[in-house]
């Protein structure tokens, strides 16, 4: 079985008019995310989003499962970001955690007067960059990005400080659920585009690169429905050819091919 998942295009006013053409023709609109819906909206406890950016999006935070179970969600967010390309020169960095422990008194006062910008532990980004942002760690994108983010299915964000853009904060929600310090997460790395390698094994969900020709041990692993997102040519499943730009749901990983010199990743829940 394999069904495409619906592509929704949203236009964000940081988003880029020079996104790579396998996207589509967007002509000068700006595009900020693309994301694939899930047959089973809110319900669906994964979801997959590209994202481009020309300047820094908001510092935010997520709440982890409890707390966010509390407020009346379906569950928290926790979500991984892989960097497929950098520009430098437009500022492509990943703001991870702080660079110092803080209290929450100090994180409210500077997300009020802008200087929380220099409290954030701002990383240079390169391609093949892979972060992951456990719930409660402040972080935000910075501009000259291309990245694919695996995460949680939820609507629920917590933004601190959002560049005087008109948008509400939610500074008390925010704070009571962030960590106020650094974060390093051991699965942090740099992935080699040509490798097939396990991303995240849990707690929430799974997700493996591949790349041809591919591991089967790491198939083995795959259960349940499946989320299958070509990064590249010469991906298919179930004998139907993928590309990038496009997202399907499988129900057996067996049927995946990836040419030599493709990659894809694959993702199911926990």
């Amino acid at each position: 079985m394999l069904q495409r998942l619906e592509t929704i295009v949203v236009e964000k006013p940081w988003g880029r008019t020079d996104i790579p053409r396998d996207f589509g023709d967007f002509g000068d609109r700006r595009i900020g995310e693309i994301w694939f819906a899930h047959p089973d909206g809110d319900a669906a406890p994964i979801m997959v989003k590209f994202l481009f950016t020309s300047e820094r999006l908001s510092i935010q935070v997520h709440p982890d499962d409890a707390a966010a179970q509390a407020a009346g969600f379906a569950r928290g967010k926790e979500e991984c970001w892989l960097i497929l390309d950098a520009d430098a020169d437009a500022g492509a960095e990943l703001g991870v955690g702080l660079t110092a422990e803080t209290s929450r008194e100090a994180l409210h006062a500077a997300a009020l007067d802008g200087s929380i910008v220099d409290m954030i532990d701002w990383r240079a980004s390169k391609p093949n960059d892979f972060v992951y942002n456990r719930a409660g760690t402040i972080h935000a994108i910075g501009g000259g990005l291309t990245v694919v983010e695996v995460q949680q299915n939820v609507d629920c964000t917590y933004r601190l400080y959002d560049y005087g853009r008109p948008r509400e904060l939610h500074l008390d929600a925010g704070l009571t659920v962030a960590t106020l310090g650094p974060v390093h997460d051991a699965r942090d790395t740099v992935v080699d585009p040509a490798a097939n390698r396990m991303l995240v094994s849990g707690p929430h969900f799974f997700l493996a690169q591949l790349a041809g020709p591919i591991d089967p041990a790491i198939l083995d692993r795959a259960a349940g429905e499946l989320t299958f997102v070509p990064l590249s040519a010469g991906c298919a499943a179930a004998d139907e050819t993928l590309a990038l730009g496009e997202a399907a749901l499988l129900d057996d990983a067996a049927s995946i091919e990836i040419a030599p010199g493709g990659r894809a990743l694959l993702c199911w829940a926990a």
